[in-house]
């Protein structure tokens, strides 16, 4: 069972990297694609010129990501209320929280401080690693390099890479955009903590939200196609180490149950920080 877990969920990440590093990054694929969708007449990406469509896709599709952090964020933080008010010791309080209706919504936030703590750091660790990959690696966007009539070389990725130092000022590889979608995924090791049986929706809705924020980027000449895959596998690992350290390999193999297998065996979540 323990091999198996980290053969699904390590293996199948690093064997799509073998096949995107072999299928892109040592081809000329990424850029036959993008040659489709330059003008060369114009000079320009097409996409890229009309304003509603960057609005749609670049500007409001934040929306989703941006939200979700602030929710987690602010959940995080009344998860720490209700045990500081104390409602046994201070009834009144306790009362008024009551009749308010706010006291409800404490109550969910600490017992489910793990997974607000979790989204938290998840999307922190997230937005770090694919920051860190774009400063040492200076990887240019499409429209910036000379081959769509912009100033600065094509490079390769593993060309550039630098360890221990920034590599220069570009900052295209990998996808950020589409490492924003890809971070919901996130919320499906918050559901396969609790063997929710809609986690598989969760696991492919956020991939296909990555697919989707990168592929734009993509139209638009800012990205090539590889920069979204290699956004999804860095992401997975990022989410997968971190819900490792937050809930261990044995809460995240459990078997997903259906709402009836769950009264039947008496599934519960384990208690939260």
């Amino acid at each position: 069972m323990k091999s198996r877990f980290y053969a699904y969920n390590f293996g199948i990440p690093l064997l799509c990297a073998a096949v995107v590093f072999l299928m892109f990054d040592m081809t000329n694929i990424d850029i036959a694609f993008s040659n489709l969708l330059f003008d060369p007449l114009t000079n320009t990406f097409p996409l890229d010129k009309i304003h509603f469509f960057e609005k749609l896709t670049h500007k409001w599709a934040r929306i989703i990501p941006n939200w979700t952090a602030e929710i987690a964020l602010i959940g995080a933080m009344l998860s720490f209320v209700w045990p500081l008010v104390k409602p046994q010791k201070h009834p009144r309080l306790g009362g008024f929280l009551e009749r308010c209706k706010v006291a409800p919504v404490l109550r969910f936030a600490a017992d489910h401080r793990r997974d607000f703590l979790f989204v938290v750091v998840a999307f922190a660790v997230c937005t770090g690693v694919i920051h860190f990959l774009k400063a040492h690696t200076s990887v240019y966007c499409p429209i910036e390099t000379t081959l769509y009539g912009g100033k600065m070389p094509h490079i390769e990725w593993y060309n550039n890479f630098q360890l221990f130092h920034e590599a220069g000022e570009g900052r295209c590889w990998p996808g950020g955009h589409a490492s924003g979608g890809f971070t919901m995924l996130a919320l499906y090791f918050v559901a396969r903590r609790y063997q929710w049986r809609f986690s598989s929706a969760l696991l492919w809705g956020s991939l296909l939200l990555g697919f989707v924020y990168g592929t734009t980027r993509v139209l638009q000449g800012w990205h090539y196609m590889s920069h979204t895959f290699w956004a999804g596998i860095f992401v997975w690992l990022a989410c997968l180490l971190t819900a490792l350290a937050f809930y261990g390999r044995a809460r995240l193999e459990l078997l997903v149950l259906s709402k009836r297998e769950r009264k039947v065996f008496g599934a519960q979540p384990e208690a939260s920080l």
